[in-house]
């Protein structure tokens, strides 16, 4: 079985420092535009294996293997799905790349990249996905869950940049007139 991939944007997503980013890269329940369906406890024996062997889900720059951003601290399932936190590496020049990317809302997804491992038709063609192996979470350009949205960036407040987005919010309506 080949190596998959299922994207999430990341809605539900914060950025701090710059570098921390925290969220969920999957959302039980969900249906993505693939037709897929992740269950909840699909990643658990997946997690455990790697757990066990000291291992780590990678974090990636959209899916390439030969460009690793970052690191994961934490990933883990919990009742609303696959959250994961982690840190951009600074010290490298895609790192620092995709955390300005990020901050400024051109990059908005995560995307994980899985072998199925269990997987079951329903009556309404959607493939529910009961047990993944889970790779890699990477930050894309294009997510295929929409979902979830980079809520905030963890920067301070910047009342001139909150002047701004309120003046262009007035355009818009003005120009809706």
């Amino acid at each position: 079985m080949e190596l998959e991939r299922k994207f999430v944007a990341l809605g539900e997503v914060t950025v701090s420092e710059g570098h921390v980013i925290e969220g969920y890269a999957s959302l039980f329940g969900a249906i993505d535009q693939g037709n897929d369906v992740v269950e909840p406890g699909a990643y658990g024996a997946s997690l455990k294996r790697l757990t066990s062997k000291g291992g780590r889900v990678k974090m990636l720059w959209q899916h390439d293997p030969a460009q690793p951003i970052g690191v994961w601290d934490e990933v883990r399932e919990d009742d609303r799905g696959l959250f994961v936190k982690g840190r951009i590496l600074m010290d490298v020049a895609r790192g620092r790349e995709a955390a300005a990317l990020v901050t400024a809302g051109a990059i908005d997804g995560l995307s994980i990249g899985y072998r199925a491992v269990r997987t079951q038709k329903d009556g309404q063609g959607r493939r529910r996905l009961h047990e993944l192996e889970l790779w890699e979470v990477s930050l894309v350009t294009f997510p295929m869950l929409p979902e979830a949205r980079v809520g905030q960036k963890g920067e301070a407040p910047d009342p001139m940049r909150d002047l701004a987005a309120a003046i262009r919010s007035a355009r818009r309506d003005l120009a809706a007139i």
